[in-house]
């Protein structure tokens, strides 16, 4: 006999055993016919036989299985539902005939369902709610004993009320500093770690320790190219907190409803309305539709890459063949391929070519050139123009 069944019937005993007692030994209660008596009984035991396994067997699973921020999050909730039945009992009583002993009641179950239910889904945004408080608060705290240390500084200077002042208002006018989220993928990547340190990402860089945990698992991993990448992530991330410029906090940030990193970490963003860091193209497309702002680190290296106009000369090495005839194809430094009309005749030598057209495709940037000096098997560095000439 399962669990459920056998509170099913304790309820019903108890049912009938309240209905018998309330009829046959309280006195105050008007005695009513044998038949009518039965039927209530029978339609309690009924009730309870129904509702028995939701109101105990139900929340004792629940809170068995839960978690403590769940549980603590539902006591929240309850007490907020219970001040406000509380609140919404007094006007309730003084309802006409039943209605100022029932509807007291019924609210009181409904607000403390409403709270539990609120409470445990919004738990997280709960959280962060008194998180960013609390670290409002020590901030401000800081800053006051940063202003007193200077007051103490400048006590017995003449200018120092001035000064004070100054400081006061742009400390008030200071805007906290923003927080960015880090993807695996852009920890991995590595490239976060030389970018940080030229200035160019302002505000303190955030790892969730499902990102961390995530970084672990890969590095755990029995295929010996991921458990490289993964400990090369965990050596990036080190990299960052020791050497960067830009300050790095790992925080124990859990999404529970959501099952993937992607998505934990896109939900995360949108709770703290911080962008994204990262170079994985699923994640930006799927961060975007949900209105998240996203830092795309493969779309920065594009954005730097050296702007070639047609005219320009630069050296270059024929690596291969291309497509069409007498066509060779060389490579700058960042990937990029620059086709040369008539270079194949300088297979695996470097030439000095004139840039003659740029296209921009969808899969990158492609240049199209012709060697400057024709006839020769590779450039004279004695010969080369010094005019118009780059660094690659």
């Amino acid at each position: 006999m399962s669990i459920n069944t056998i509170s099913r019937i304790i309820g019903s005993l108890a049912a009938i055993a309240i209905v018998i007692g309330v009829f046959f030994l309280d006195h105050t209660v008007p005695s009513l016919p044998i038949g009518w008596i039965i039927g209530i009984a029978a339609g309690s035991a009924l009730v309870a036989f129904i509702i028995t396994p939701y109101i105990t067997v139900v929340p004792y699973h629940w809170m068995r299985d839960t978690s403590a921020g769940d549980l603590i999050a539902a006591v929240i909730g309850l007490t907020v539902g219970l001040i406000i039945s509380s609140l919404l009992a007094i006007p309730l009583a003084n309802l006409p005939t039943n209605l100022g002993h029932i509807l007291p009641f019924v609210g009181a179950v409904v607000f403390s369902f409403l709270g539990i239910t609120l409470a445990v889904q919004r738990k997280n945004e709960i959280v962060h709610l008194f998180q960013t408080g609390f670290l409002t608060r020590r901030r401000e705290r800081e800053r006051e004993r940063e202003e007193e240390r200077e007051r103490d500084r400048d006590k017995g200077d003449k200018g120092g009320k001035d000064r004070e002042r100054d400081k006061e208002r742009v400390a008030a006018q200071k805007p906290l500093e923003p927080q960015i989220l880090l993807d695996t993928s852009a920890i991995i990547d590595g490239r976060i770690a030389d970018i940080s340190q030229t200035g160019f990402v302002y505000g303190t860089l955030i790892v969730p320790q499902f990102v961390l945990n995530e970084l672990q698992h890969i590095a755990d991993s029995a295929d010996s190219m991921r458990r490289n990448r993964g400990r090369r992530g965990l050596e990036m991330l080190n990299r960052l907190q020791k050497d960067t410029t830009v300050p790095i906090e790992i925080v124990d940030a859990e999404i529970d409803d959501v099952a993937e990193v992607d998505g934990k970490l896109v939900k995360l963003a949108r709770i703290q309305h911080c962008p994204i860091i990262t170079n994985d193209f699923n994640l930006n497309r799927v961060a975007e539709l949900q209105g998240v702002k996203v830092l795309n680190i493969n779309e920065l290296a594009n954005a730097v890459k050296p702007v070639l106009l047609p005219g320009e000369d630069l050296p270059i090495r024929i690596m291969q063949d291309g497509k069409e005839l007498g066509q060779g194809v060389g490579y700058l430094d960042d990937g990029t391929m620059i086709v040369v009309e008539g270079g194949r005749q300088f297979m695996n030598s470097t030439v000095e070519v004139t840039v003659t057209r740029v296209l921009q495709t969808v899969a990158g940037r492609m240049i199209f050139a012709h060697p400057k000096q024709s006839g020769t098997n590779g450039p004279n560095p004695s010969q080369q123009s010094p005019t118009k000439q780059r660094q690659y």
